[in-house]
């Protein structure tokens, strides 16, 4: 089971790190980006980048079963 988590965990993060690399349209992205530009202002897309790779790592450790 951790397995099956830990691939989704690393999929939502590679969706914010592609989608903030590219700066994305998709709909579910514009609105993540609306709420974060509050906050984050300008470096919204950085923000999602960095977070996304966190997610990432974090999700690899789940899925090899450290967390």
């Amino acid at each position: 089971m951790h397995l099956l988590w830990g691939i989704l965990i690393v999929l939502a993060g590679l969706f914010l790190l592609v989608c903030g690399r590219l700066k994305s349209d998709f709909i579910v992205y514009r609105l993540i980006v609306a709420r974060s530009k509050i906050l984050w202002g300008d470096n919204t897309y950085r923000f999602h980048q960095i977070v996304g790779a966190i997610i990432i790592v974090f999700g690899v450790l789940v899925a090899i079963g450290y967390i």
